[in-house]
């Protein structure tokens, strides 16, 4: 009887230290590249002795992943870019919500979901380039105006497939409705001044060359190009700020429905959100904090302050589908 009660015991223990064991990793797919996500993972390491294992890939692969691993999945939390694909993760029913008033208080409820599936962690403005040679500022106004004739031959756009133009889509169909909408982007198809291009990098390149005047971006990749070529002769343009704002996107993260470690994984996210981390996830990255008490780095600093649209980002995923097909109508490739 003795020896049982002592195995019980054991085995308690055992299981126990096990549990202990386990929480003091926690696992995230991240469909971030590994030198943007490692410093703040090793910060928080350094801080507080729990390890982050980060698996990398798309994030189209990482969701269907989770969704086929079920109730075996490492994973404690999914990473990701675009309010878009964040909003598709929890349709998917591969994220849970997180109750957190740490992260209430830290991020403003418009870059969170409303269910508390996700929150974002570092925001990015998807805004104007300008020629600095062949544009004067003052000629420009929203993004709606680049529809105009004024602009025909003279604009460049990324592809429609990629989900940052299909979130900015979305959010002028919540803004303007459909009709409005499809009259803008087939002003801008109208516009283009060459075929659509695979990324931002390419837009920008061609503005400075001259293949167009105006583009279409994520201001990360303008701030990754300056920073290779200060002599670049494209600027950042704030459209919008008569009315609803620039329109602004967000990479985020969320805790996965059958996370190993849902406890330890939401102290992370809630480190995650607050200052110290908010500066090192932003600043390796050229992004703005998602919480607005966290510095901006010099750089961002350096491109000056704009008024943001007020729209929730979660209806860049509800609407994503409309804005796909409408682009699609338009002939926007």
């Amino acid at each position: 009887m003795q020896v049982s009660k002592m195995l019980l015991a054991a085995l308690a223990l055992g299981v126990c230290a096990g549990q202990a064991q386990a929480a003091d990793e926690v696992v995230v797919y991240s469909s971030r590249i590994d030198e943007l996500i490692k410093p703040v993972f090793d910060a928080y390491t350094a801080k507080t002795g729990v390890k982050v294992k980060f698996i990398t890939d798309k994030e189209a692969p990482l969701m269907a992943r989770i969704k086929a691993e079920g109730d075996n999945t490492p994973a404690d939390l999914l990473l990701t870019v675009d309010a878009g694909n964040l909003w598709q993760a929890e349709q998917m029913g591969i994220l849970q919500p997180m109750k957190s008033a740490v992260v209430d208080a830290n991020i403003p409820s418009q870059y969170r979901s409303s269910t508390g599936a996700w929150t974002g962690l570092s925001l990015r403005a998807r805004t104007i380039v300008y020629s600095t040679e062949r544009v004067q500022p003052e000629e420009l106004s929203t993004y709606e105006a680049l529809a105009d004739k004024n602009w025909e031959g003279r604009l460049c756009l990324r592809t429609s497939k990629k989900v940052y133009n299909q979130s900015l889509t979305a959010t002028l169909l919540e803004t303007h409705g459909p009709q409005k909408t499809e009259e803008v982007l087939k002003g801008w198809v109208n516009n283009l001044a060459t075929d659509v291009f695979a990324d931002d990098n390419s837009v920008i390149n061609a503005v400075n060359a001259g293949q167009c005047d105006v583009g279409i971006v994520n201001t990360y990749y303008f701030g990754r190009l300056h920073r290779q070529n200060p002599d670049l002769k494209v600027k950042l343009f704030w459209p919008n700020q008569a009315d609803r704002g620039v329109h602004v996107n967000l990479s985020g993260i969320g805790l996965t429905k059958y996370a190993p470690n849902p406890q330890a994984a939401q102290k992370l996210v809630e480190w995650m959100t607050g200052e110290e981390a908010q500066a090192i996830f932003a600043g390796a990255n050229q992004e703005f904090p998602a919480n607005p008490k966290a510095p901006v780095s010099e750089e961002v600093a350096a491109w000056g302050s704009f008024k943001a649209d007020s729209i929730p980002v979660e209806v860049a995923g509800k609407r994503q589908a409309e804005a796909i097909k409408l682009m699609d109508r338009v002939g926007w490739n």
